[in-house]
C-alpha cells in the first residue's frame, strides 16, 4: 500500500493489520462489494481529526462537515456485530469429544482440476457406435472377474460373502415368501442355496453384530456353497468378501457410525410444541416519526434547487471523481452540471426524431447505463432526464449476452416499457456486439436504440427555449430498480413530491447543511448513493467526493485518505470502530441506518453529540428469534445476537410492526414483524405492475380481531425488525435473507456469519459465500456454496465443511442440507461484484455450478420422512382372504390361455412328439424347402430342411467316431450366433446327448467373458465341447490362460471338419418326459441357473407359439436375438423345425457394424413378424431415432410389420417402445405393432402377443401402492403415476394366478402378488448336480394353501397383477391382461417398504441430462445410487445434489452413497438387463475406479 502514496508507519499496529487484511481481502477477485470489515453497515457522520496523536474535538468549521457513505452489498443491510467466533469455536469443541469424523468423498484427481470451464474436455464418444456400449461395460467388468476368477476351483470352492442386496429381502426373500431361496447360483460366487432361517432380517446399520446363520448342508468338496443365512454373517464380517480395510467398505463403515448419532428430533406435524417460545407483549402502537420542519426557501422541485445553484453558485463544486489509483479525476462544478443537462435535455427532446414524430415525449421511460467510475456522466443524465420530464431508469452495464441476471434486468424494461438507453461513448465501445458491428440483443431485453450523450454529442438549446419545471406533484420522477428474493427485477416508482420531502426528511435527519463534502463509496445509481449522494447532496449544494469500486478493490484506504484530507465524515460499526477509534474517530458519529427501495430511507440514528448516550443494543436469543419472538438470551451465549438500533425513523412518517406472513396482522410488543411505513417520501408503486403494488404499496394494517386501524394505506419495506425503548427501530433482517425450515425462521447473514468464524482464511473467499433455501420433500432445505482459494487443499476444504456443518448444527439448531465449494470466480455477480444469489440457485438447481466439492447431509435436516412401515403379522389367513374377495365382488385373479386342442392324426402326433422327428419327417417330405436364412454382414446363408438334417447326421457321426459321449451325457455347444449352432443342436438330439448352449467368450475381452463359460461348463459337468476352430484355438490361447485353467477343458471337438459317412442309427428317447437340453442363464441378481427342458416340454411351447402366432411353412419370421437361452433360443432354434415357417436369422453383434440391418431387412424380406431384445431396440431408437429421413430416403418401409414382439424376462419397458414407435412411425411402423412377451426361467414363454388376441393394454398405477405391495390404479397424468402395459397375451395351454407369496392363497383382481403358471411347457426342475429336493418342489411342483390344492404350480418369482378389461378375446371372451411389476428377487426392502430398483433409476436418469445410465443396489440398508457421467467430468458433482433431490421427491428416501462412473461402467447383459450384483461387489472391491463417491450425512 506503501506504493500508493500512504505512509503506513504512522498508523497504529493494529489498524495497519486490520487494512492489510482488507487489503489482501478486497485485492483477492473476490468481486464481494466492499467487504465487511471496513464497516457493515451504512452509517453517517463522523468527524476525524487530522492528528492521530489528538482525538479531541473536531477544529474544522461547521460549514465544511463532511459525510461518507458505504457500499452496501448483499448483506451490507446487516445492523449488527457479528456472531462471536468465541461461540463457534465452543460449539466445534462440543463435537470433538463425540469424536464423529465424516467420510471423505473419493474423488479422481482429474475431477478437482480447477480449469477454466472451457479447458475441460468431455470424453469423445462421437466415434463409437452405439453398441459398443456393451462391450465397454464387459470391459469394465473384467477388472473385476480377472481378479476373483482364476480357477474353478477357486470360485466352486470360494466361500460365498452373499451376493443378495443387503437390505433387499426382496433377494433374500426368494419371492417373498417366508423365505426360500432365489432360483440359482450367483455368477460370480457359484452358490447353490438351500432354505434360509426363517428369522433373517436385513441388518441394522447401527450395529454390526452379525447376523445368525442359518443351517448348513454337507455339501461334496467339489461344492463348497452356504445358505443365505451364513451369506449375512459373513457379509457383515468381511464387508461382503471385501477385506475390511478396503478404502469403500472402510468409509462405509465410518458414515454408518455418524449416522448412529442421535438424530434431530422429527417435526411435530399436527401438535405445536409445547416448548416453542409464543409472544406474550400487548398489541403494538404505530409510532410516529418527528414533524418535517417547514423551510422557507425550500426550492419547489429538485430541478429548481440545480437552476439556482447552476446560476448563483456556478463555480461551486458539485461533484469530484478518483481515478483508479485513488487520485482526483475531474471535478464537476454546479455551473457545468445545470450547462450540461440543459444541453442534453433539449437534446432528447428536439434533436432525437423529427418536429412531427419526436422519439420522446413527456413521461417515457429512458435506461441509464452508467458504469460506476463515471459518475459525471450518470449525473448529466439523470438531471437531463429530469429537466426534460423523461422517467430515467438507472441500470447497470451489461457485460455479456449471458450476463447474470441479464434476463431480470430485461424484465424491469419491458415492464416499464423502455425503448431508449443513454450512454457514454467509452461505455458503449465497450459493449459486446456483433460481427457486424451492431450491439447484441440482450436476454430478454426488449429492442433498445441506444444515444450517447458525452458533451460533443450534446447540442446547445436555442436562446429561447427554457427547459420547464412545475412545482413537484405525483408524477413519477425516476425508476429505481429491485430485485426480488426470487430474482425478479423490478421497478419502483419515486414521485417528484416524493423524492423532494425525501431530501428534505434526510437533510434534516443528517443535519446536512450547505457547502459541505461528502465522500460517497456507494453505487450513485441507486440506494443511500443516489439519494445522499446524488439527490439530497445537490439540493443542499454538497461538494460529493465519489470513490468507485474499482477504486476501493485496488486501493481499499482510499476512502479514509480522502475523509481525512476533506475532514469528512464516515460510516461504520463496531469492527471500524474498533480500529479507528484511536485515530480520532468518535462513537456518537457512527449513524447506521435502514433502507428499502420500496420505502426508501426508514429510520436512521441521528448524529449524537458528544458524550450523548451510546447506541442501543439487544443481546437476543437466536432460538427465540427462529420462532419470530424477542426473547433476552439468559442461557446459551453460544446461541446470543447482538443487534444495534438503527436510529429513529424518518421525519414526518408512520410506522407499524405486522406479522410477514398473510393478512397484515400488527404484531405484539415482543415479536418480530415486517416494519411498514407510510409516509410521502417512499416509493408509491412497482411500475406496470398493478397487481403487485396493491400488496406492497396499498397494505392497510389490521388487529387482533381482524379489523382494519384505520384508511391510510402502508408501504412494506421488506426489513423485519421490532421497535425497541424510546422506539428505536432495531433491524433483525430482511424478508430476502429469511429461511423458513420446518417452521423456523433463519437469516442467511447470520448464517454466513457462523461460516466466516470457521477460520475460512486457508479454504474459502471472505466475500464470496451464498446462502439460499431450496424445497426439497415438503419443506425448504438450507444451501451454502462458497468459492474455494486455488491453493486450498482436499483435506482442508472437507475439514471446513465437516466443521461449519457442526457450528450452525450447534449454534442455530438447523442442519444444512448441502455445502458445495466452487473454484475462484466461478460464481455469477451482480453487476457491483456481490453474488448473484438467485442465478447461484438456479445453477445448483439445474445443475450448472460445477463444484469442486460438496457434502450433502440429508440424513441430518430431513426430519419430515414418513415412519417406516412395521410389517404386521399376518392374522387374516388365505381362506378369509378368498371369502373377503368374493364378498366384494372381486373375482380370483387368474387368467388362461385359449386350449391348445387336441391332434387327432396318430402320425402327426409321432411327427411332433420329438423335435428330431420333426426335421427327419421336413427333410424327407420337402427336402428343399429354406428353413433358415442367416445374415452375416455381406453373406447371406441359407439352410434347408435336407441340409440342415444331413449336417445334424455328420455331428452325430463325430460323436461315434470320438467315442467321448454316452447317452444322456451333457455336451456344451459354443457357438457364435448362426446355423452351426442349429445343427450341432439336433447332432446332439439325434444322438442322445443333452446339449447345453453356451454363450461363446469375447475374444477382445476374455478376462470378463471366458469365466462364465467355464463355470458352466463346469456346473453342467459337460463330457465335451463342440465348437468351431476359432473357438477352439482361442480357448487353448495364452490370453485364455491368464483367466482360467486351459489344462482342465473337457475334450473339444472341432466340428468344422466333419466325416462324411453318416450314423449308423439316430437316437429315440424312450419317452417325451425325458430331458431334451439344458437351459442356462444368468439372472439380474448375478444368478447363474440352470433349467432342464424335457422332449414334451419343448413340443408343447412350439406348437402353443405356432398357435399364437399362426406360425405356417409359408411365413417369414425375422430374429434378432441372443440364441443361448430362453425364448430367444427356442424361436432361433426351435419352432422354425416344429411349425415349418422361415427364419431370417439377424444376429444382434452385426448391428455394431450394420445398424440398419435388422430394419432393412424387414422391409426388404416384407416381414409380418419380427422378433427382437430390448438391447436391439434401443441400440436403433439411440443409432437410427435422428436418421429417420435418410432411411426414408433409401426406400426403408415398415408398413408391412404387423407385430414386433420384445422378448423379455422384465417388466416391459413402456418408455422405451413407444419412443421405437413414435420414431419409426413416419417410415410406416404402425403403433399398434410393438408389444412384449414374458417368460420366466421356470417357464420360458407365458405371455405373447399373439395375431388374433387384443391390442396390449396400458394402465396407470399408483406408485405409492406398490411400495405396500397394492395395486391402486389411477390416471393417467396423476402425481406418483406408474404406467405398466401388459406383457403379452397369455400363451395357448397356460394358466396364470396371481398368489400371495407369503400365505400361497390366491388374491383377487388387481392385487398385487406373485405370478404362479401351470403349463405343460414349465420346465422340468433347476440343474443341479446333487439334487435339491425342497428347492425343485417350491420352486416347480408347489400347491395353493387354500382354493384348488391339487393343481402343480411353478413359482415365476416375479410379482405381478391381473386386470379383467373390456376389451374381448378371440372367442369373445372379456380379455385379462397380465401386468408385470417386477423381479421379486431385486426388489429393495427399505423403511419397510418394497422398491423396485428399476423405478429409482427411472427418477435418477431424469435429474440431469448429463446421467447416461444409472443403477442402484443396496448396502447394509444404505442406498448406493451409481450414476454414468455421458458429459464433462466437471459436471460429476452437479449430480449429486440432483440424485439426492429427485430420490427423496419421488421415492421418500435418503439415498446414502452416490456414485459417479465413466459411461459403460454399469455392466449389462445380453438381453439389455442391468446386472446390479456385480456392480454392487465391484463397488465394494473399489475396482470401479470412480469419477466421484459422495457419502451422505
Amino acid at each position: 500500500m506503501a506504493d500508493r502514496g500512504v505512509d503506513l508507519s504512522s498508523l497504529p499496529k493494529e489498524v495497519r493489520d486490520q487494512l492489510a487484511e482488507l487489503d489482501l481481502e478486497l485485492s483477492e477477485g473476490n468481486g464481494g462489494g466492499v467487504d465487511g470489515e471496513v464497516g457493515e453497515m451504512l452509517g453517517l457522520v463522523l468527524a476525524v481529526d487530522p492528528s492521530p496523536e489528538a482525538p479531541g474535538p473536531s477544529t474544522s468549521s461547521p460549514s465544511k462537515h463532511h459525510r461518507a457513505h458505504r457500499s452496501g452489498g448483499a448483506r451490507d443491510e446487516r445492523y449488527r456485530s457479528d456472531i462471536h467466533t468465541e461461540a463457534v469455536q465452543a460449539a466445534l469443541a462440543k463435537h470433538k469429544e463425540e469424536k464423529m469424523a465424516p467420510p471423505m468423498p473419493t474423488k479422481r484427481r482429474s475431477a478437482f482440476v480447477q480449469s477454466p470451464m472451457d479447458a475441460c474436455t468431455p470424453p469423445d464418444t462421437s466415434s463409437a457406435s452405439e453398441d459398443e456400449g456393451s462391450l465397454r461395460r464387459k470391459a469394465a467388468l473384467s477388472a473385476v472377474l480377472a481378479q476373483s476368477l482364476q480357477s474353478p476351483d477357486y470360485w466352486i470352492n470360494r466361500s460365498v460373502q452373499s451376493s443378495s442386496t443387503s437390505s433387499s429381502a426382496s433377494s433374500t426373500l426368494s419371492h417373498g415368501e417366508p423365505k426360500s431361496q432365489p432360483h440359482g447360483f450367483p455368477v460370480i460366487n457359484v452358490t447353490f442355496f438351500h432354505p434360509k432361517s426363517e428369522n433373517s432380517v436385513p441388518p441394522d446399520v447401527t450395529s454390526s453384530t452379525p447376523q445368525e446363520s442359518g443351517s448348513r448342508v454337507d455339501l461334496p468338496p467339489a461344492v463348497r456353497g452356504m445358505s443365505r443365512g451364513q451369506s449375512r454373517s459373513s457379509m457383515m464380517e468381511t464387508a461382503d468378501g471385501v477385506p475390511v480395510s478396503s478404502r469403500v467398505s472402510t468409509k462405509i463403515q465410518q458414515l454408518l457410525n455418524t449416522l448412529k448419532r442421535p438424530k434431530r428430533p422429527p417435526l411435530i406435524l399436527w401438535f405445536p410444541d409445547p416448548n416453542t417460545p409464543k409472544p406474550e407483549g400487548r398489541q403494538i402502537i404505530p409510532v410516529k416519526g418527528e414533524p418535517l420542519g417547514v423551510v422557507s426557501n425550500w426550492p419547489p422541485a429538485l430541478q429548481a434547487a440545480l437552476a439556482r445553484w447552476g446560476a448563483t453558485q456556478a463555480k461551486s463544486p458539485a461533484l469530484t471523481a478518483l481515478d483508479i489509483t485513488g487520485k482526483p479525476l475531474y471535478t464537476l462544478t454546479y455551473g457545468k452540471l445545470w450547462s450540461r443537462s440543459l444541453k442534453l435535455a433539449y437534446t432528447l427532446l428536439n434533436k432525437l426524431g423529427t418536429k412531427s414524430e419526436p422519439v420522446l415525449q413527456t413521461g417515457d421511460r429512458v435506461a441509464l447505463v452508467y458504469p460506476n467510475s463515471d459518475p459525471g456522466m450518470f449525473w448529466v443524465a439523470f438531471y437531463g432526464c429530469l429537466l426534460a420530464e423523461v422517467i430515467p431508469v438507472p441500470i447497470e452495464v451489461p457485460l455479456s449476452r449471458q450476463d447474470a441476471g441479464s434476463q431480470q434486468i430485461g424484465f424491469l424494461l419491458g415492464s416499464c416499457g423502455v425503448s431508449l438507453a443513454l450512454t457514454s461513448e467509452v461505455c458503449l465501445k465497450g459493449l459486446p456486439k456483433t460481427p457486424n458491428g451492431e450491439i447484441i440483443q440482450f436476454k430478454g431485453w426488449p429492442r433498445m436504440k441506444w444515444v450517447v450523450t458525452d458533451t460533443k454529442y450534446l447540442t446547445k438549446p436555442s436562446k429561447d427555449w427554457q427547459p420547464h419545471i412545475p412545482t413537484a406533484n405525483t408524477d413519477t420522477a425516476y425508476i429505481e430498480y429491485k430485485a426480488t428474493k426470487e430474482g425478479t427485477v423490478m421497478g419502483v416508482a419515486v414521485s417528484k413530491i416524493s423524492m423532494l420531502t425525501h431530501c428534505q426528511a434526510l437533510t434534516q435527519a443528517c443535519n446536512y447543511c450547505e457547502g459541505e463534502t461528502l465522500v460517497n463509496v456507494l453505487d450513485c445509481k441507486k440506494d443511500m448513493g443516489l439519494w445522499h449522494g446524488v439527490l439530497t447532496s445537490v439540493m443542499n449544494r454538497i461538494h460529493t467526493i465519489t470513490v468507485p469500486y474499482a477504486v476501493m478493490k485496488a486501493c481499499p484506504i482510499s476512502w479514509v485518505q480522502r475523509v481525512h484530507i476533506h475532514k469528512g465524515s464516515v460510516s461504520s460499526c463496531d469492527a471500524f470502530l474498533n480500529v479507528f477509534q484511536s485515530n480520532g474517530l468518535k462513537p456518537e458519529v457512527i449513524c447506521p441506518c435502514a433502507t428499502s427501495a420500496e420505502a426508501l430511507t426508514v429510520a436512521i440514528r441521528r448524529p449524537g453529540a458528544r458524550g450523548a448516550p451510546l447506541p442501543a443494543r439487544a443481546i437476543l436469543s437466536m432460538g427465540g428469534l427462529s420462532h419470530g419472538v424477542i426473547r433476552v438470551n439468559t442461557e446459551d451465549k453460544n446461541s446470543a445476537l447482538t443487534v444495534q438500533d438503527v436510529g429513529h425513523i424518518m421525519p414526518g412518517a408512520l410506522m407499524c410492526i405486522v406479522k410477514p406472513d398473510g393478512p397484515p396482522q400488527l404484531c405484539k410488543t415482543d415479536e418480530i414483524g415486517e416494519i411498514v411505513i407510510n409516509s410521502r417520501a417512499g416509493g408509491t408503486m412497482y411500475y406496470g405492475l398493478p397487481g403487485l403494488t396493491k400488496n406492497t404499496f396499498e397494505v392497510i394494517p389490521v388487529n387482533q380481531a381482524g379489523a382494519p386501524i384505520g384508511e391510510i394505506p402502508f408501504s412494506r419495506t421488506g426489513l423485519l425488525g421490532f421497535v425497541g425503548p424510546g422506539s428505536l427501530v432495531f433491524v433483525v433482517g430482511k424478508n430476502e435473507g429469511l429461511l423458513i425450515v420446518s417452521g423456523r425462521r433463519h437469516n442467511a447473514d447470520d448464517l454466513v456469519a457462523t461460516a466466516l468464524a470457521v477460520e475460512p482464511v486457508k479454504t474459502v473467499y471472505r466475500g464470496r459465500i451464498a446462502v439460499f433455501s431450496v424445497t426439497v420433500f415438503y419443506d425448504e432445505r438450507i444451501v451454502i456454496v462458497a468459492e474455494q482459494r486455488p491453493d486450498a487443499s482436499e483435506e482442508d476444504s472437507f475439514q471446513w465443511m465437516s466443521r461449519v456443518l457442526q457450528a450452525i448444527d450447534s449454534i442455530h439448531q438447523v442442519g444444512l442440507y448441502c455445502l458445495a465449494l466452487v473454484p475462484a470466480n466461478t460464481l455469477p455477480k451482480t453487476p457491483l461484484g456481490g453474488i448473484h444469489i438467485c442465478e447461484t440457485k438456479q445453477n445448483f438447481l439445474e445443475g450448472n455450478l460445477h463444484p469442486c466439492n460438496i457434502l450433502l447431509c440429508p440424513h441430518t435436516c430431513v426430519t419430515n420422512l414418513p415412519k417406516p412401515r412395521q410389517k404386521q403379522p399376518v392374522d387374516v389367513g388365505p381362506a378369509s382372504m378368498l371369502v373377503g374377495n368374493l364378498v366384494a365382488g372381486k373375482r380370483i385373479a387368474q387368467a388362461t390361455g385359449r386350449e391348445l386342442g387336441m391332434v387327432e392324426d396318430q402320425d402327426l402326433i409321432r411327427k411332433h412328439q420329438f423335435l428330431s422327428d420333426a426335421l427327419q419327417w421336413r427333410a424327407q417330405s420337402d427336402p428343399d424347402h429354406v428353413l433358415y436364412v442367416l445374415l452375416n454382414g455381406v453373406a447371406v446363408c441359407t439352410a434347408t430342411c435336407a441340409q440342415l438334417h444331413k449336417r445334424a447326421e455328420k455331428i452325430t457321426a463325430t460323436f461315434i467316431r470320438e467315442r467321448r459321449s454316452y447317452t444322456g451325457d451333457n455336451v456344451v455347444l459354443l457357438y457364435p450366433p448362426g446355423i452351426d449352432l442349429i445343427a450341432a443342436f439336433y447332432g446332439c438330439l439325434y444322438a442322445g446327448v443333452v446339449p447345453v448352449t453356451v454363450r461363446p467368450p469375447h475374444p477382445q475381452n476374455l478376462a470378463a467373458t471366458l469365466p462364465t463359460v467355464r463355470m458352466i461348463i463346469d456346473v453342467s459337468k459337460a463330457s465335451c465341447i463342440l465348437t468351431t476352430q476359432p473357438l477352439m484355438r482361442i480357448l487353448r490361447s495364452r490370453e485364455a490362460a491368464a483367466s482360467v485353467n486351459v489344462k482342465t477343458w473337457p475334450t473339444i471337438i472341432d466340428t468344422d471338419d466333419l466325416p462324411r459317412k453318416r450314423p449308423p442309427n439316430i437316437y429315440k428317447p424312450p419317452t417325451a418326459e425325458m430331458l431334451a437340453y439344458l437351459d442356462f442363464s444368468v439372472s439380474t441378481t448375478g444368478m447363474l441357473t440352470g433349467v432342464k427342458m424335457s422332449h414334451a416340454a419343448i413340443s408343447t411351447l412350439c406348437r402353443s407359439i405356432k398357435l399364437q402366432c399362426e406360425l405356417y411353412s409359408s411365413r417369414q419370421v425375422a430374429i434378432c436375438l441372443d440364441p443361448y437361452c430362453g425364448l430367444g433360443f427356442v424361436l432361433w432354434c426351435l419352432s422354425s423345425v416344429y411349425s415349418g415357417h422361415q427364419s431370417i436369422l439377424i444376429p444382434p453383434l452385426e448391428l455394431e457394424s450394420s445398424l440398419p440391418l435388422w430394419l432393412s431387412t424387414l422391409s426388404q424380406y416384407k416381414i409380418r413378424d419380427t422378433f427382437c431384445s430390448y438391447s436391439v431396440m434401443e441400440l436403433c431408437t439411440k443409432g437410427l431415432g435422428t436418421q429417420t429421413e435418410i432411411l426414408k430416403a433409401r426406400g426403408l418401409n415398415l408398413s408391412c410389420v404387423r407385430s414386433c414382439v420384445v422378448i423379455a424376462e422384465e417388466r416391459p419397458r413402456l418408455a422405451l417402445t413407444q419412443s421405437f414407435s413414435k420414431l419409426f412411425k413416419d417410415i410406416g411402423l404402425s403403433s399398434r405393432a410393438v408389444s412384449t412377451a414374458f417368460g420366466s426361467r421356470v417357464n420360458l414363454a407365458i405371455g405373447m402377443q399373439g395375431t388374433a388376441g387384443p391390442d396390449p393394454s396400458t394402465v396407470y398405477v399408483d406408485m405409492k401402492s406398490l411400495r405396500h405391495d397394492r395395486v391402486r390404479l389411477v390416471e393417467r397424468g396423476a402425481p406418483q403415476s406408474l404406467p405398466l402395459m401388459e406383457s403379452g397375451t397369455i400363451l395357448p395351454g397356460v394358466r396364470v394366478i396371481i398368489v400371495n407369496p407369503e400365505t400361497r392363497g390366491p388374491l383377487g383382481d388387481s392385487h398385487l402378488g406373485e405370478i404362479w403358471v401351470h403349463s405343460p411347457h414349465s420346465a422340468s426342475g433347476y440343474y443341479t448336480i446333487y439334487g435339491e429336493e425342497s428347492l425343485q418342489a417350491d420352486h416347480f411342483n408347489t400347491r395353493l394353501s387354500f382354493g384348488e390344492p391339487q393343481t402343480l404350480w411353478a413359482r415365476t418369482g416375479y410379482l405381478g397383477f391381473i386386470k379383467r378389461t373390456e376389451l374381448l378375446d378371440a372367442s369373445g371372451d372379456r380379455h385379462d391382461a397380465l401386468f408385470v411389476v417386477g423381479s421379486l428377487d431385486e426388489t429393495l426392502e427399505l423403511r419397510g417398504l418394497r422398491y423396485h430398483p428399476i423405478d429409482i433409476e427411472t427418477s435418477v436418469s431424469r435429474a440431469h441430462r448429463s446421467i447416461a445410465e444409472s443403477a442402484v443396489f443396496t448396502w447394509t440398508n444404505l442406498l448406493v445410487v451409481v450414476a454414468e457421467l455421458g458429459g464433462s467430468e466437471q459436471e460429476a458433482l452437479d449430480l449429486v445434489p440432483l440424485v439426492t433431490n429427485v430420490v427423496l421427491e419421488e421415492h421418500h428416501l435418503i439415498v446414502g452413497v452416490v456414485v459417479i462412473v465413466d459411461p459403460g461402467v454399469i455392466p449389462i447383459n445380453s438381453r439389455g438387463e442391468k446386472q446390479r450384483m456385480h456392480l454392487r461387489d465391484s463397488f465394494l472391491a473399489d475396482q470401479l475406479d470412480p469419477i466421484y463417491v459422495a457419502y451422505n450425512m
